[in-house]
């Protein structure tokens, strides 16, 4: 009696603004007529829904939550349907959605433009209406990432490879809406302290000369070399008498 009663259409995910209305639906056929019930859950919590026993579920978009309907035969068999996420947006940009809004994609966040040390997490941020629910994928110079198919991209220990122009696509039955496209850019940065220093110097004396020596002496595949630092102190003192203003950093 397992196969006693066969849900022939699940109810399917919505990311809508509050406020709202919209209607759950689930179908079923079984060997004698059925029983509907509605649950939903907040929280980790879930609860019956009053009331809520047809095959249609209205529902005003307060919270997010997630909801399944349970069907009953006069056998005493039962069956769930998928549990479906309702994705409610407290914020939604002014005069959106539309009143004529079919549920369509809807950009309401879009990634911003960064710039991050090599080896720190990367998160851009996506979210967009729609009717079903969309889905999404994001793309670097116009390529397809293939593993990053959810609205947040989160790369953890990020690469100067990863330095590029993003986008995410979101699209469902109705069509799709592209993000803003931001450049992200993945690099070595410099302290505080030097990065103001060489700032002063390029935006507020860029009419004169100016000097930029690095001394490192510390190098992953090469021994260390004798004097970096007092090369650069020497230099420093000969550029100056020739007029330069020198920005000397180490390592």
């Amino acid at each position: 009696f397992s196969t006693a009663i066969v849900i022939t259409e699940q109810p399917v995910s919505v990311s809508v603004p509050v406020g709202y209305s919209f209607t759950l639906r689930c179908r079923a056929e079984g060997r004698t007529s059925l029983q509907y019930q509605w649950f939903c859950q907040h929280q980790s919590v879930c609860r019956q829904i009053p009331g809520a026993t047809k095959q249609d579920l209205p529902v005003t978009a307060q919270q997010t939550q997630l909801y399944t309907c349970r069907i009953n035969d006069l056998y005493k068999n039962a069956i769930f349907s998928d549990w479906v996420k309702v994705e409610v947006h407290q914020c939604v940009a002014r005069g959106l959605p539309p009143r004529l809004w079919q549920g369509e994609p809807v950009i309401v966040v879009n990634p911003t433009e960064q710039t991050v040390e090599v080896g720190k997490p990367l998160q851009l941020r996506c979210a967009a209406m729609g009717v079903p629910a969309p889905t999404y994928q994001w793309y670097r110079n116009g390529n397809l990432l293939e593993h990053q198919k959810k609205k947040n991209l989160w790369i953890t220990h990020a690469k100067v490879s990863d330095s590029g122009t993003y986008l995410c696509c979101a699209s469902n039955s109705h069509g799709e809406h592209w993000t803003n496209a931001v450049d992200i850019h993945i690099g070595e940065t410099l302290p505080p302290a030097e990065h103001l220093q060489l700032c002063h110097l390029v935006f507020h004396l860029a009419t004169g000369k100016i000097a930029l020596l690095v001394g490192n002496n510390c190098y992953q595949h090469h021994p260390n070399l004798m004097a970096p630092i007092r090369d650069v102190f020497e230099l420093s003192l000969l550029l100056e008498q020739l007029g330069f203003q020198v920005v000397s950093l180490l390592d």
